[in-house]
């Protein structure tokens, strides 16, 4: 029999109502890293930051999985790989904000590394229209920016556990 204590609790409708008007939207970020090399996305077809290079894989959270589980399955789903949880590295959790004000741009990314995975990455979808290895060193330019933003400090070592990106 389970302990009362420990049973997780909702917040009651009143509160809700009176505190939920702000929200964030969760998204797991997967980089796949051969040494110093990255996988890279071109974005294609999305109206978001096309044309530019972008995560191995990444996208939103779903409703009832952690980001852990959302990050594995944008890999199976992007890339067409198997990734093992304990094969992630988590980078950062980077809070991020675009100057609109709009709830849809509030964030919360977590960055994930990964080393080691089962097949060979592949497109998978039409939203990217091209897959390339990059040394970190050399990444192209037109890198969406809060993505360029980890890449680069990750490189220089001096990416934190938590981050900020647009504040």
């Amino acid at each position: 029999m389970s302990d009362p204590a420990d049973a997780r609790q909702t917040y009651p409708a009143l509160y809700a109502a009176e505190h939920g008007g702000f929200s964030v939207v969760p998204a797991a970020y997967v980089l796949l890293v051969d040494e110093d090399r990255v996988l890279l996305q071109l974005r294609a077809n999305t109206g978001y930051y096309d044309d530019f290079w972008a995560a191995s894989a990444a996208g939103h959270v779903e409703a009832g999985e952690s980001v852990v589980e959302a990050a594995v399955r944008e890999a199976s789903e992007e890339l067409g790989i198997t990734v093992a949880e304990g094969d992630l590295q988590a980078l950062t959790a980077m809070h991020r904000t675009a100057p609109t004000g709009l709830a849809v741009d509030q964030r919360v990314d977590f960055f994930f590394a990964c080393g080691s995975w089962n097949g060979a990455p592949a497109l998978q979808e039409e939203k990217a229209a091209d897959l390339r290895w990059f040394d970190l060193a050399a990444l192209p330019e037109n890198v969406v920016h809060h993505e360029r933003f980890v890449l680069d400090a990750w490189r220089a070592g001096t990416l934190r556990p938590i981050t900020a990106f647009g504040f």
